[in-house]
């Protein structure tokens, strides 16, 4: 075998890790590009004159595997300070892996992104994340043949066996729902008396965002996401400045009528929203935003009619009081009002009972997962 592993450091190695997908998927129907401005910032490249903000405290090395003149694989060693500071675990991170189809050269890459990590004090090897569990993360091993929801991973199916021949064992699974509109009115007749008596009890108001502080609010959102899941398996909070590059990606993407605050004493104390999945027009565009991409993505946000829900978080001292339930059933007549005919939840970590639970009772189908892998350097 002549494949080599090259670090991805001048322009011409950086724009072949880029490039590897579309050669690689190019005669896949489910595959969907991302966003090649976003990728090249959150694999830690500048040359498109932005670095994602995550890399202010964290690092990371991308590599590229190359036999001859042609690309055969890539990968991307993370090291999170974040999540060693929090978790004192030794582990780092891997991600933006793709490669053909042959278990030595996913070893070489894994090997390769082992060393880097293991000469960055890291013991153990964990992934795919891209480039933590605030972005897209998990191998898809369930679901193969449907395309991703917009910020959701995708993966040929024999990417299972490069993980598991090489060694790698579950560290746990993330799945997402799928639920068609025509199931909302009954769930929301059930629903609306139990709400009804959450609003009575508390005080709690709904709102939308507020459109003339959008990107205010969209930061209250995040703040609220960030503090709301201090206690979920792997999570590190994101920085302020993280907050903000975020909230000003986020602004651009939300419609206001499908998001829904909740206050108490005039204070936001939960939040959840939901994005149109824009990946058939990502796809279109074949994730390239100029010069044109970007009036084809966001033209008429309206329309699209496939949605996401991302996230419905609260604060922690407020999450027993059944405000969780409360944002939800005042997302279905917005839903309803929009025309829109199907949602994703995702993603949701196996490890939370509730959750599932909530969905699974409410008729939800849980139609993909995505595996997260780790081993030992």
């Amino acid at each position: 075998m002549s494949i080599q592993i090259v670090a991805a450091k001048n322009w011409f190695q950086q724009k072949s890790f880029l490039d590897f997908p579309s050669a690689l998927y190019k005669d896949d129907p489910c595959w969907v590009p991302q966003l090649r401005i976003e990728q090249s910032g959150l694999v830690g490249f500048s040359f498109f004159g932005h670095r994602d903000p995550f890399y202010i405290k964290n690092s990371c090395q991308a590599f590229i595997a190359v036999d001859g003149n042609r690309t055969v694989g890539r990968i991307c060693a993370i090291l999170n300070r974040g999540h060693i500071e929090r978790y004192k675990d030794g582990v780092g991170f891997f991600g933006f892996f793709e490669c053909v189809n042959d278990v030595d050269t996913a070893k070489l890459l894994f090997d390769t992104a082992g060393n880097w990590l293991q000469n960055n004090g890291c013991k153990i090897i964990r992934g795919p994340v891209n480039p933590s569990l605030n972005h897209t993360l998990g191998l898809l091993i369930e679901g193969v043949n449907k395309m991703p929801t917009f910020m959701m991973t995708y993966n040929p199916q024999y990417y299972e066996n490069l993980f598991v021949q090489n060694e790698f064992t579950k560290v746990q699974d993330l799945y997402a729902y799928w639920g068609a509109v025509t199931m909302l009115p009954d769930i929301n007749a059930k629903l609306q008396p139990i709400c009804d008596k959450i609003k009575e009890r508390t005080g709690a108001k709904l709102r939308a965002v507020d459109t003339k502080n959008f990107q205010n609010d969209v930061e209250k959102f995040l703040k609220i996401y960030n503090k709301s899941l201090t206690n979920t398996w792997g999570f590190v909070p994101m920085e302020e400045v993280e907050i903000k590059e975020m909230a000003f990606f986020l602004k651009r993407l939300m419609i206001p009528e499908l998001t829904t605050a909740i206050e108490l004493n005039g204070e936001m104390v939960g939040a959840s929203f939901a994005l149109p999945d824009y990946n058939p027009r990502i796809k279109a565009i074949k994730g390239r935003l100029f010069p044109f991409g970007l009036f084809k993505l966001l033209r008429k946000k309206e329309d699209i009619k496939s949605i996401r829900i991302i996230s419905t978080n609260v604060l922690p001292e407020y999450q027993m009081m059944g405000l969780g339930m409360l944002l939800l059933n005042a997302m279905v007549p917005k839903i309803l009002e929009n025309k829109i005919t199907d949602a994703e939840f995702s993603w949701v970590l196996e490890s939370n009972s509730f959750s599932r639970g909530s969905l699974e009772k409410g008729g939800a189908i849980r139609t993909k997962t995505y595996r997260v892998y780790e081993k030992q350097i």
